[in-house]
């Protein structure tokens, strides 16, 4: 399988961390000194008592606390016997315990959005999380947004009224990583088309929102900029303010066709499409700027930028396009 989540570079130790699925099979966490490439740092990153056949690192890691925060979910088609989770590892010492954190359903619940956890000012982590096998009775913590300490405790959490439904239908909230916002607010949207405002030190539980909407399938990673975010919406990106309120305003819509997970870069927003196209859009009215053609990319492929170049990760290797 190799790397499917999106490595992290820590600054204090100068290693970019990343997790790899190798044959037996088993998930392993390597650290490579970015300036050299040489390997400094490698262990086992499967959760305890986990089967890692069925178990899948989508997530992008994430970097807080002195640690590397390493979200599970399941394979395509919910198949064997997984359970979302979450662990932990410090960045400077291979040996050391690993934190650990399971959704507490009994079957599945996996924690994939590409984006990964989102963390706050105080260490807290925010992940969303996926479809569980429960469609009645008590709330199981699937179909979420879950808080966690920085040491993987369950602090909080919140549920659509309609969670039951939602995992009956296999429609989500994961499939989109939870946008932290400011004067504490947290936006979240899925695979049901609708989106959810939140308070992120106070989750609401089931059907405890300030606000929801219907908005729009997402998948994918949002970008934000101040109160303004950018929604990876299968119909193509779309603006979404959220005004005072608080209440969540729709803005323009880009083309169907560009609809994969956005970047910032001063006015401009960039997005690639599976097809192999780079676009630049106008981050206020949603113009196509430029288009350019690459090669083409996985699904949740998000370029990078670095200075005045964008970098893509293709399904070939590495697309460097500069930018005036």
């Amino acid at each position: 399988m190799g790397i499917t989540g999106t490595p992290v570079y820590d600054p204090a130790t100068n290693l970019v961390f990343a997790v790899a699925e190798i044959s037996g099979p088993q998930h392993i966490l390597v650290g490579v000194d970015a300036d050299s490439g040489a390997l400094k740092f490698r262990r086992s990153i499967d959760p305890p008592g986990a089967d890692p056949r069925v178990h899948q690192q989508r997530a992008a890691l994430a970097l807080a606390n002195g640690r590397i925060y390493v979200a599970y979910g399941g394979l395509y088609g919910d198949c064997g016997n997984y359970r979302g989770r979450v662990v932990a590892v410090p960045t400077t010492d291979p040996q050391a315990a690993m934190l650990t954190f399971s959704v507490p359903t009994p079957r599945e619940g996996g924690i994939w959005a590409p984006a990964g956890p989102a963390v706050d000012q105080a260490g807290d982590i925010y992940v969303s999380v996926g479809n569980g096998a429960v469609t009645e009775g008590a709330w199981d913590h699937s179909d979420s947004v879950l808080r966690l300490s920085p040491t993987l405790q369950l602090e909080d959490g919140f549920a659509p009224a309609q969670w039951a439904s939602d995992n009956a239908a296999d429609l989500d909230l994961s499939s989109l990583g939870p946008v932290l916002l400011p004067n504490g607010l947290l936006f979240i949207a899925g695979k049901s088309g609708m989106a959810y405002l939140l308070r992120a030190n106070a989750l609401g539980g089931v059907g405890g929102q300030l606000q929801e909407q219907r908005l729009c399938d997402a998948y994918g990673g949002a970008a934000r900029v101040d109160n303004v975010i950018y929604v990876p919406c299968s119909l193509g990106v779309l603006q979404v303010t959220i005004a005072s309120g608080p209440r969540i305003v729709r803005g323009w819509q880009a083309p169907a066709n560009i609809n994969g997970s956005p970047i910032v870069g001063g006015n401009t927003l960039y997005v690639v499409d599976r097809t192999g196209a780079l676009y630049a859009l106008n981050r206020q009215t949603g113009a196509v700027r430029a288009r350019i053609a690459i090669e083409p990319t996985s699904r949740f492929a998000t370029p990078t930028l670095v200075g005045r170049t964008l970098l893509v990760g293709t399904m070939s290797g590495v697309v460097a396009v500069g930018i005036a």
